[in-house]
């Protein structure tokens, strides 16, 4: 027997059957768990590495080039980017959503520590860190002024409003 026929044969089963489908759709309905902005952990890492007084080029080429080669051979790597700036390198190492963000932050600290050796002498540590996904500011503010320069600006803004910003609730980075 199908179902349009037992319906047709039993109508009241029909009714209750329909209003029992009903009754568990509106109550996990109302159990589920919604959030503006869910927690995704993106297994997201970032070296940023310091080389006080080396060009950009000298960056690229002795300290950006030689993490990057090491971290390419990383297990689930998706995307690997990199700036090479004066006296700074930062490279982002974006993971296949399948990947748990914290062996993919270990992972990395063991292949930069491996290449460690092969940075040039001076150069600080590697600073190795997760992206979170909580870590994005939600809200930008700019400040503007016809009368006042830039640099007043700022101060007032860092005396003024940066510390009634710090003290509202749930602000976590000012």
């Amino acid at each position: 027997m199908q179902l349009p026929e037992i319906s047709i044969r039993r109508p009241v089963f029909a009714t209750v059957l329909s209003l029992l489908i009903l009754l568990v759709g509106w109550v996990s309905f109302t159990r589920l768990n919604v959030r503006e902005y869910p927690k995704i952990d993106n297994p997201v890492v970032t070296v940023e590495t310091k080389y006080l007084g080396a060009s950009s080029t000298v960056i690229e080429s002795q300290v950006t080039k030689v993490l990057e080669d090491s971290l390419s051979g990383i297990e689930g790597v998706d995307v690997i980017t990199s700036i090479s700036r004066q006296e700074q390198s930062q490279i982002t190492v974006n993971f296949v959503l399948s990947r748990d963000p914290d062996s993919a932050a270990a992972d990395v600290r063991d292949k930069v520590s491996r290449v460690r050796q092969r940075l040039p002498q001076g150069i600080d540590e590697p600073v190795i860190s997760k992206v979170e996904a909580d870590a994005f500011p939600v809200i930008w503010l700019s400040f503007s002024s016809e009368s006042l320069s830039a640099l007043e600006i700022s101060d007032l803004a860092n005396r003024i409003a940066k510390p009634m910003l710090q003290t509202a609730p749930g602000a976590s980075d000012v």
